[in-house]
């Protein structure tokens, strides 16, 4: 697929991967629209890509608001033929002593925030026979203690995937599951930053499965993706040994060997979050805040009429 004057909608799109992506898109001659909940920097980052990007704030919690971003991003450009469910957040916390309510909110962002953007950018893409990329991690087959929303909730797009690729597939739709490992975004820095006992447990990983890899490198992996309609993206591509070892990390060996560590990091990483006082880093938890700012001011606003 020739991306030039097709176009490109992207979630979580002020920063990061999604930023990344829609760059790399604008290089390569699509029309961007970038959705998200940080209006200034979404705009910012418009600016930086230029070429006429549109720029629209976005909750993928609210299922009006997804709708809202889609409409505007058709009423501007005609049509969607690309899209990347990006738009996802991490938490910390173990099940029994995290926060339920960071627990959900996770989920709800991850899982059903995808869901909500599928639903509704689905027929605007098949009017197209487009592609749509969903931001699966490799943590969808390969879970972290303390990190249970964030796992639970990209397995779980990862089988959303499979199902909507089978309901759409032969409509000339391809839906593609895109698996980053460790990528340079303020996520990974600033939750390495926050527990050391993340940092060390990655850095006891093996190769490939603990190498960083640049945001920009990101972004041009999953844009020929988008090229190629691609049913499975690794970043980097090594990260694809994870996967073909799965069954192996998961099994009753593996657990025996990922239980002994946990013995120890387990109870260090829950000192650390209780000392830090939040479930989430500093740019989640700006989000969470926009999210909730927005919500109450919706209800008041219904409420006074």
């Amino acid at each position: 697929m020739d991306l030039r004057g097709r176009v490109v909608l992207i979630t979580g799109g002020a920063r990061g991967i999604g930023a990344a992506v829609g760059a790399e898109s604008g290089r390569r001659g699509a029309r961007v629209a970038l959705a998200g909940l940080e209006p200034d920097l979404l705009a910012e980052t418009a600016d930086r890509i230029g070429g006429g990007t549109h720029h629209v704030e976005c909750d993928v919690t609210d299922m009006k608001s997804v709708e809202d971003a889609v409409a505007s991003t058709v009423e501007r450009f005609g049509g969607i033929d690309v899209v990347l469910a990006n738009a996802g957040i991490g938490t910390y916390g173990t099940a029994e002593k995290g926060d339920p309510g960071a627990w959900l909110r996770t989920v709800d962002v991850n899982l059903s925030g995808v869901y909500r953007t599928l639903h509704a950018t689905l027929p605007h893409v098949i009017e197209r026979r487009g592609y749509i990329g969903v931001v699966c991690s490799i943590a969808s087959f390969a879970p972290l203690a303390g990190m249970s929303s964030y796992n639970a909730s990209k397995a779980g797009a990862e089988a959303l995937v499979r199902a909507v690729r089978q309901e759409v597939g032969f409509r000339g739709v391809d839906v593609g599951a895109i698996h980053p490992s460790w990528i340079d975004t303020d996520m990974v820095r600033e939750s390495e930053l926050d527990l050391p006992s993340f940092r060390a447990a990655r850095a006891k990983l093996p190769w490939p499965v603990r190498a960083t890899t640049s945001v920009e490198a990101c972004a041009r992996a999953i844009v020929e993706g988008f090229e190629q309609r691609r049913a499975r993206v690794f970043v980097p591509r090594t990260a694809v040994l994870t996967y073909w070892l799965r069954t192996l990390i998961t099994s009753a060996a593996g657990e025996r060997i990922t239980g002994a560590e946990s013995a120890v990091r387990v109870p260090q990483m829950e000192r650390e979050i209780a000392a830090l006082g939040r479930s989430g880093s500093e740019r989640t938890s700006a989000i969470n805040e926009l999210a909730d700012a927005s919500d109450v001011a919706e209800d008041a606003e219904v409420g006074g009429e």
